[in-house]
């Protein structure tokens, strides 16, 4: 299925960033985290408006989607003075640590685009890495192949569809008329 042109807003990006690593205490957010909920924030808008909230390409990685410009817009965002970044040991492991050290511009992002956020700040939170790594294997990341971009339309496979009566009803009518034979 051809892919429809989606335009990335870098500016509005960068406010999502920012507003997401002030929502979370910085032991609540990591790299991971940050990738999933702005994944998870982008693929929601484009179910509710019918465009992402922000456009940024998604990859399709081992553990999950990953922003394609996201360690840009940090590098970008920490030479501006407005976000720093510090790596901390975390049971082993490297765990980057986001601490805003700016408002973010209001501007950029509209009221539904900051409740929309707020929700999935709040799912993510409460989740491990793993865990959120683990859901955001889901229909829309499986419909592309390992380094691929993730297609927005591929957030409609994230709704439950319920087949009625009157759509199976419908599916005959048109299969018969299609087929040119009697009614079953």
């Amino acid at each position: 299925m051809p892919q429809t042109a989606v335009q990335f807003d870098r500016e509005k990006f960068k406010e999502a960033i920012l507003y997401l690593a002030a929502s979370c205490p910085p032991e609540e957010l990591g790299n991971v985290k940050l990738h999933k909920m702005l994944y998870f924030a982008d693929m929601m808008y484009f179910l509710q408006e019918g465009r992402p909230l922000t456009g940024v390409d998604y990859l399709k990685q081992k553990f999950g989607p990953t922003a394609r410009h996201l360690t840009s817009a940090v590098e970008e965002l920490t030479r501006e003075g407005r976000l720093r970044v510090d790596e901390v040991d975390y049971h082993g492991f490297f765990k980057k640590d986001y601490i805003v050290t700016a408002p973010f511009e209001r501007h950029r992002l509209a009221e539904d685009e900051l409740l929309l956020l707020d929700d999935v700040a709040d799912y993510v939170r409460g989740k491990t890495a793993r865990q959120i790594s683990e859901i955001s294997h889901n229909a829309a990341w499986e419909a592309a192949e390992l380094g691929e971009v993730i297609p927005y339309f591929t957030a409609l496979q994230l709704v439950p569809i319920e087949v009625t009566d009157a759509d199976r009803t419908w599916a005959l009518e048109a299969a018969n008329a299609h087929a040119g034979t009697r009614p079953f």
